[in-house]
């Protein structure tokens, strides 16, 4: 491990960035041959191998559209909306544990609160794109954007306090330690745990905008919501920041409730990667075979069922702790 603290934190971070933007990237190819088998079609074949170099198409379309700014709107907070989101996204990796030891590029004591809060920020440029945009599909869609995250950050929170009591720490790599020799907090206390890790899965759903909770972007509604204005490179931030978003969720996932890097073969890395990739394949399928709520449903659903719920996991948990 490198001593300096300043240049640790450069290198690991540039790894980690540039690793997720990577996967974040190919995943868009992933996704749509992942659809096509779901439905009966081939999907990318055209550009590369078996299609794999279509990311690389699409990035070089969106970087050589016109970057147009509309005339009426707020200029300076919708150009700075799409790298913001992204930004805030990203800034959640700084204290993710990738694997036993000091594999960290911050070690947080509140490494768990950070994540969460971090990611959460991810409502103020997407309101702001909304509001700068100065078109009123593109509001909606802001404002529906943030009354979801900001609803389901409660649950999502909720959910996130089971393996926190059950670890005892708010370090991600004690989290992930405390659940060693397959004692994975989805499997183990049995109730809590497992209800925990299904609302945790549902919330950074929702929190990511991807189906069934999609309404704010409805093209069938909204155009494409807050990105009815964007173009370029400005709508691929906000496209990629949504991919890494669930990414991220996935991975944090693996690492609060399947143990991260602990796996039945020799602890690694690999078993923290395969984890997270699974969710993240997870998540494509369940994209791919339901269909969305309305708006009134599903913050119905989130607030009727969801924290309720989630209250009474945490509860479970509670006593779990101090009684087991």
């Amino acid at each position: 491990m490198i001593e300096n603290p300043w240049v640790w934190g450069a290198v690991s971070g540039l790894v980690v960035v540039n690793v997720f933007m990577g996967v974040a990237a190919w995943s868009i190819w992933f996704e749509r041959k992942f659809a096509g088998r779901m439905q009966n079609r081939p999907g990318p074949t055209q550009v590369g191998p078996f299609g794999l170099l279509q990311p690389v198409a699409d990035l070089l379309k969106l970087l050589q559209k016109e970057d147009i700014t509309p005339k009426n709107a707020d200029a300076v907070l919708f150009n700075i909306a799409p790298p913001l989101g992204l930004l805030t996204v990203l800034g959640g990796m700084a204290v993710f544990p990738w694997g036993p030891g000091a594999w960290v590029p911050a070690d947080l004591d509140v490494g768990i609160l950070f994540t969460l809060s971090i990611a959460s920020l991810m409502t103020i440029p997407v309101w702001m794109a909304g509001w700068a945009s100065n078109n009123k599909y593109a509001l909606i869609g802001g404002m529906r954007a943030a009354a979801q995250a900001v609803s389901f950050e409660v649950p999502l929170l909720l959910s996130a306090l089971v393996p926190i009591i059950l670890g005892g720490s708010f370090k991600l790599g004690d989290i992930v330690a405390a659940q060693a020799d397959g004692a994975w907090f989805a499997l183990w206390p049995p109730g809590p745990g497992a209800v925990a890790f299904l609302l945790f899965l549902l919330c950074s759903l929702a929190e990511a905008n991807r189906i069934p909770f999609d309404i704010p972007e409805a093209e069938s509604e909204l155009v494409a919501g807050i990105t009815t204005e964007y173009i370029g490179m400005k709508f691929g931030l906000f496209y990629l920041a949504e991919y890494m978003h669930t990414l991220i969720g996935s991975f944090l996932g693996a690492a609060l409730f399947l143990g991260g890097w602990d796996g039945p073969g020799p602890d690694g890395v690999h078993w923290l990667v395969a984890k997270g990739l699974g969710l993240f394949a997870l998540i494509f399928w369940i994209r791919w075979s339901l269909l969305r709520y309305r708006a009134d449903q599903f913050m119905s659903v989130c607030w009727k069922i969801l924290v309720p719920v989630a209250l009474c996991t945490v509860s479970a948990a509670a006593v779990w702790k101090v009684y087991a």
